[in-house]
């Protein structure tokens, strides 16, 4: 398989699953993982230090998630090229990957050879989705109810995904520098735009829409 050369940034919270893709991506020609992320506030960090060619973003990680990285890498440089590749095989985190300005969303049960593909066409420009994943965002368009993934920011839902995980207010304003009030703010705007009145009814809405583990 022909191979654009280009350095890579890998972020993802398991040190095991990092090694075991880091010696898959090296084993092509021209391509080289140049540092290494367990959070996304780290791999904002180390993007501005290493200005890789590709970073490469799993989403659900302990601190800052790949959402919100994604979203501060693509504040300080909108040319950064990103490739979600993660466990989530769910529409609306596709769709929040991308609005946040990932040019790509492979999922972790792909074959390899799909991940290798989507490497060469994010580092060529181009966007790149696995199979699955463009059968769900075509599925997701079917259902009438309201999809967080089409009416949340992507720093909305990242705060939702870290109510859901049950974070308190303090850990959430910490992680993404915000009061604590503007997390209060945006809980309560969150469950307004999503139509439920309580927490309960907002993890109801996560799980029939695949958004909850």
């Amino acid at each position: 398989m022909s191979t654009p050369a280009g350095t890579i940034l890998l972020v993802d919270d398991h040190a095991v699953v990092r090694e075991g893709y880091r010696a898959m991506l090296q084993k092509q020609p021209g391509l080289r993982v140049v540092a290494e992320a367990a959070d996304g506030a780290e791999a904002y960090r180390l993007f501005k230090e290493v200005r890789p060619d590709l970073v490469i973003m799993d989403l659900s990680m302990p601190g800052v998630g790949g959402i919100e990285g994604i979203r501060r890498i693509r504040q300080w440089d909108r040319g950064a090229r990103i490739l979600v590749f993660t466990m989530h095989e769910n529409a609306g985190f596709a769709v929040q990957a991308i609005r946040a300005g990932a040019r790509g969303y492979v999922t972790k049960s792909s074959p390899p050879e799909i991940l290798l593909r989507a490497v060469m066409d994010v580092l060529a420009g181009h966007i790149a989705i696995s199979p699955d994943i463009d059968h769900e965002l075509a599925l997701s368009r079917l259902s009438g109810e309201r999809a967080a993934a089409d009416v949340l920011t992507a720093r909305e839902f990242e705060v939702m995904q870290m109510l859901l995980a049950e974070r308190s207010t303090e850990d959430i304003a910490s992680a993404l520098h915000l009061s604590p009030k503007t997390v209060a703010n945006l809980h309560s705007l969150i469950k307004d735009k999503l139509g439920v009145a309580t927490d309960i009814e907002l993890v109801r809405l996560a799980l029939r829409q695949g958004l909850l583990n």
